[in-house]
């Protein structure tokens, strides 16, 4: 049977698939079970920032299991105290104590939590067009009635009010507002980015207001928008939400908390949270990133790839944006033909919404490939 039908009967039809088996990925290359050969502008939805196949994350990973695999947080080692004291020390302000999980939507879960423990209030502003996961409480502060509506009732106490628009959030704030979760750019809302002054008076009404600001930077962390994270082009959290890209490509999660933030004992615990192979997995991928540049590349190539795109003529295009490496081409009609034309022309993309094609290479990207993504797109979206 092939793999395709292996999957079609086995796995529950939860994900939109793509007609398509990749098999393998170097660098910013992926290859499908056909050998065809992809330029990878996906990673894996933000995940491959030091790109595929990195041989210094498997030399740790290979070396850790050996070690040691697995060891519950009720016993110290030494892998773990390691990564969360470079955490602590690659963070801006005082973001020093973690708490580690596995996933995205498992870090904005336990900060929703640590949020109402610390605060004794119970109600989350977040914002229009955010995404936050699909777990029950991170589903909750997710926007969108196609997530929510097979899981209703939802966890009370939620209100989304418009990014960027700090008059309607500070009308939502009330004397049981515990926290506001918010993205520095919004991935799935559209590649969005958010405004300096927005963060920053939001963060002035979070301490003149006794409310924890909570900032989810699972896509935009380490590199991907040009500095290692995105927090530090607006405003310093209270709870900083990491995951995607943390451990090369193995499934990690952090959240990164201040002195304001406190949890009870035992209140919340994860079996693989902090597991020493994916911080040994995770001190390998920010060793690469710190010494392959891959911060600075972000940056500078990130600025070249949106100089080319806006430079496209084509009718079909209504907007390009985005910071660093994350970029959104927004269109006049739907984008999800031109997904399917790009991977004919060995292209591997994103959607952000119904009119957006989201752009998230890793971060080793060269300009020649850069070059020829935007040769494509300007290619299948020519009048």
């Amino acid at each position: 049977m092939s793999i395709k039908k292996l999957e079609q009967q086995y796995e529950l039809a939860v994900y939109p698939r793509r007609d398509v088996v990749l098999v393998r990925g170097k660098g910013a290359r992926l290859f499908d079970d056909q050998d065809r050969e992809y330029i990878d502008c996906a990673s894996n939805v933000g995940v491959s920032n030091i790109g595929h196949g990195h041989a210094t994350v498997a030399k740790a990973v290979y070396e850790q299991y050996l070690t040691l695999g697995n060891c519950y947080s009720m016993f110290y080692n030494p892998v773990r105290a390691r990564l969360a004291e470079k955490l602590a020390e690659l963070t801006p302000g005082d973001l020093n104590r973690v708490f580690f999980c596995n996933s995205g939507a498992e870090a904005n879960e336990a900060a929703l939590k640590f949020a109402r423990s610390s605060t004794g209030k119970p109600e989350i502003i977040a914002s229009m067009r955010g995404f936050h996961g699909k777990t029950m409480g991170a589903l909750a502060t997710t926007w969108g009635p196609e997530y929510q509506k097979p899981f209703a009732p939802m966890l009370p106490g939620v209100r989304h009010v418009p990014y960027n628009k700090f008059e309607k959030l500070e009308a939502a704030v009330g004397e049981r507002t515990a926290a506001i979760l918010l993205e520095p750019v919004q991935g799935e809302g559209g590649v969005r980015v958010g405004d300096r002054q927005f963060f920053e008076k939001v963060r002035q009404l979070c301490d003149d207001r006794n409310i924890l600001l909570i900032m989810d930077e699972v896509q935009t962390g380490f590199g991907r928008t040009g500095t290692m994270f995105a927090c530090e082009q607006f405003a310093v959290p209270d709870l900083l939400c990491l995951a995607k890209s943390l451990a090369g490509g193995l499934p990690m999660g952090a959240v990164l908390c201040s002195d304001r933030v406190e949890v009870p004992l035992k209140s919340h615990t994860s079996t693989f949270g902090g597991n020493p192979i994916a911080c040994a997995a995770s001190l390998a991928t920010i060793g690469v990133i710190e010494n392959e540049n891959l911060v600075e590349n972000a940056k500078t190539l990130g600025a070249y790839f949106q100089e080319r795109l806006r430079a496209i003529e084509s009718r079909r295009i209504r907007e390009v944006r985005g910071l660093g490496l994350m970029i959104g081409v927004e269109l006049k009609e739907k984008a999800g033909p031109y997904v399917q034309k790009l991977m004919d022309r060995g292209v591997i993309v994103l959607l952000a919404g119904a009119t957006v094609i989201r752009l998230l290479p890793p971060l080793v990207i060269t300009k020649e490939d850069i070059d020829t993504v935007v040769d494509a797109l300007k290619a299948v979206l020519a009048d």
